[in-house]
């Protein structure tokens, strides 16, 4: 677990990513609006290419939940062959965001790694 330091995040994932340590990284938390949240800032800056379809399709669902979820900054990234994506801080709304996304994560990191044919292994 990270504090809200874009510096420490930013060193963190580029570390995973540039080590090749994961093909997923998942971050939970500081996506909103308050001063201390800047988790999209720190992966908008370790990412390569931006893969805005992920974060969208998950503000989509949680709009049916609550409106709240129209607060959420977060983004998703690729640097290197890890795909990085900021889910919410609530417990609750991790659990609801990545049950919607998780089916295509395979896939997407399947493409990302130039592996389509192949059944993603973890």
């Amino acid at each position: 677990m990270l504090p809200d330091d874009k510096e420490q995040l930013i060193k963190a994932m580029k570390r995973i990513c540039d080590q090749k340590n994961a093909d997923l990284i998942l971050t939970t938390g500081g996506t909103g609006l308050a001063p201390r949240d800047c988790m999209p800032e720190a992966t908008q800056a370790v990412g390569q290419r931006n893969v805005p379809g992920i974060s969208e399709a998950m503000r989509n669902f949680s709009m049916q939940i609550t409106k709240r979820s129209m607060l959420s900054r977060g983004v998703s990234v690729i640097r290197h062959q890890t795909l990085i994506i900021n889910l919410p801080g609530s417990p609750k709304a991790v659990e609801e965001s990545l049950t919607y996304i998780i089916d295509q994560l395979p896939h997407a990191i399947g493409l990302i790694q130039d592996r389509q044919n192949e059944a993603y292994k973890h």
